[in-house]
């Protein structure tokens, strides 16, 4: 019995909480609510998906120590610095805007990249049917045009380039702003949920060379936004008045109005668009039922 006894003490003992003073559970507290800030941040930046990588990286290097892999667990312990280096250089603007808050002196400093959008927020069938007929419009009288459509990854930063809009998409309000010889012409329109957030944007440049040669500087930042977010992309050539798209780095080239409402349909659902090529940054011609 008293061995029984022990044991259990033992147990008991074990299982039991430290002496905990009252700072103790208010830097919990803090560090909990710091941790879930900086993740709640992470998730509306390009560098989500470079989180989502280190976690694959971290599951492999776990199973190499279990399985005892001791080349493979060589070579990750002799990277880490490198490792470490390279994503510092890689996260440098996200890096630079939180010491620019922190500067600021706001006490909260990563609310800020949170700007209070709701992330299940779409677009309405209203605004679907508005972003359709504003594109087929624009192609019609070869306009050019590129419209930039927000999903997870925050487009704050590039709409910090443009001009702030702010106000209710509607075909009228895309058709003013691509027209010619007009202030907000040139350059990007941001989209988010019914609104369009801002115009006159500066893209990345997709660097590509196996884009086509025949595509002019739209096509280019089309394709460029969607490599750096998992924005939705759509563009109206100028020169031939096709409508194109790109996502994840791939470009459908010359879509009709069905093709369109489907992946914009596809996104208001919540699902994944399925833009996908055999190679990527390739050209599909999609056919034209117009």
């Amino acid at each position: 019995m008293d061995n029984i006894r022990m044991v259990f003490e033992k147990i008991i003992t074990w299982m039991s909480l430290p002496k905990m003073r009252l700072m103790d559970f208010v830097e919990i507290l803090l560090i909990a609510f710091l941790i879930y800030n900086v993740i709640k941040w992470i998730k509306t930046t390009r560098a989500w998906v470079l989180v989502k990588g280190l976690a694959v990286l971290i599951i492999f290097w776990a199973i190499a120590s279990l399985l005892h892999f001791d080349v493979i667990l060589w070579i990750f312990m002799n990277t880490i610095g490198v490792g470490i280096t390279a994503l510092i250089i890689l996260f440098q603007p996200e890096l630079r805007k939180v010491l620019e808050q922190l500067g600021q002196r706001k006490l909260v400093p990563l609310n800020v990249f949170n700007d209070g959008r709701d992330k299940n927020e779409k677009f309405s069938e209203i605004t679907l049917n508005e972003l359709l007929r504003g594109t087929f419009e624009l192609a019609k009288a070869k306009t050019g045009a590129l419209i930039v459509i927000e999903q997870e990854v925050s487009l704050n930063e590039y709409a910090q380039t443009g001009i702030t809009i702010d106000g209710i998409l509607t075909s009228q309000l895309l058709i003013n702003i691509f027209e010619h010889n007009t202030p907000l012409h040139d350059g990007a329109v941001l989209v988010r949920g019914n609104r369009v957030i801002s115009a006159t944007c500066y893209l990345p440049l997709s660097d590509n060379m196996r884009l086509s040669k025949d595509l002019g500087t739209r096509h280019r930042a089309g394709v460029g936004i969607s490599e750096a977010t998992d924005s939705f992309t759509i563009i109206v050539s100028e020169e031939t008045g096709k409508v194109s798209i790109a996502r994840g780095g791939s470009l459908i080239y010359n879509v009709d109005v069905d093709f369109l409402r489907s992946k914009l349909l596809e996104i208001q659902k919540g699902k994944e668009p399925e833009v996908k090529v055999k190679k990527v940054f390739s050209i599909r011609r999609a056919k034209n039922k117009a």
